[in-house]
């Protein structure tokens, strides 16, 4: 299997020779797993999925994430599933960090590689297989539609980063981009899951303190990243959980250059009650 740019885990066990201290971290605010947790012990498996194993990184808690779910997919050759998805309410993301798989959306094969992305709303007729020889790793994002009366439900698509063209945040000279796969003048979406990129010294300069959700899974490179009141040092293979309004900044120390995968919610209203059902379409 040809090597990409994205950290990829590949379980195993760890030796009894080595130390217990880590730097997994869970708290009210943030949560960090650090890649070495990744192993064999803590995987899990899914219904109506063949050959295929995950690491579950974030799902609906209380005290934990609210919004979203996120797995690392592993599809073995051979396998896959013609129901992925039971639930009828839920959209996806699926991001393609090794190997390769066919998704078949609404009766049309697409092949994604890496760097392959692909948004699926609810009630997509989809299924998925890896027909290589080799293992191929992918992230999946979950999360509920609030689908609002006068919108149209988006529609499914597939892209790969590489065709398209990184936004640099003003006054970064380029040291901060997003590479943002739905326009965030669509109001039809309610998450965003973008790619976002450090050159080395390149900083978030405050601490941003929004309402939006993040899971933020760290593709290439090191940074140090303010949690809350902690700086937490983190690198290709973690993953980060941040609740709405957690303090959050970033120093991309290189040598090489800094990236993750992000998720947010976004666009929509408020809910004024604690619990309260999302809005639907009948």
């Amino acid at each position: 299997m040809s090597s990409t740019p994205y950290y990829a885990p590949h379980g195993g066990h760890p030796a009894q020779t080595e130390l217990l201290t880590d730097r997994a971290m869970f708290t009210e605010a943030y949560a960090v797993i650090p890649k070495g947790v990744l192993r064999d012990i803590v995987t899990s498996h899914l219904p109506f999925w063949d050959n295929t194993r995950l690491w579950v990184l974030a799902r609906p808690l209380s005290g934990f994430a609210e919004t979203f779910s996120q797995y690392i997919m592993e599809v073995g050759p051979g396998g896959g599933s013609e129901r992925p998805e039971l639930d009828e309410h839920a959209e996806g993301v699926l991001f393609v960090v090794e190997g390769e798989i066919a998704l078949t959306l609404e009766g049309v094969e697409h092949k994604l590689v890496p760097g392959g992305y692909a948004f699926i709303p609810p009630r997509t007729n989809w299924s998925l297989r890896n027909r290589g020889a080799d293992c191929a790793r992918f992230h999946w994002v979950r999360k509920h539609y609030e689908a609002v009366d006068g919108l149209p439900q988006p529609e499914p698509f597939v892209k790969n980063e590489q065709d398209v063209e990184p936004i640099p945040m003003p006054g970064t000279e380029g040291r901060w981009v997003t590479t943002r796969f739905v326009d965030t003048a669509d109001m039809r979406h309610d998450m965003h899951v973008n790619i976002v990129t450090f050159q080395p010294g390149g900083v978030i300069p405050f601490a941003e303190t929004h309402v939006m959700e993040h899971g933020l899974y760290v593709l290439e490179g090191k940074a140090v990243y303010r949690l809350n009141q902690d700086w937490v040092e983190v690198e290709a293979g973690d993953f980060m959980w941040l609740r709405a309004f957690c303090p959050q900044a970033c120093y991309a120390g290189g040598p090489s250059r800094f990236r993750y995968l992000l998720y947010k919610d976004v666009n929509r209203q408020m809910k004024l009650t604690l619990g309260a059902p999302q809005t639907r379409r009948a």
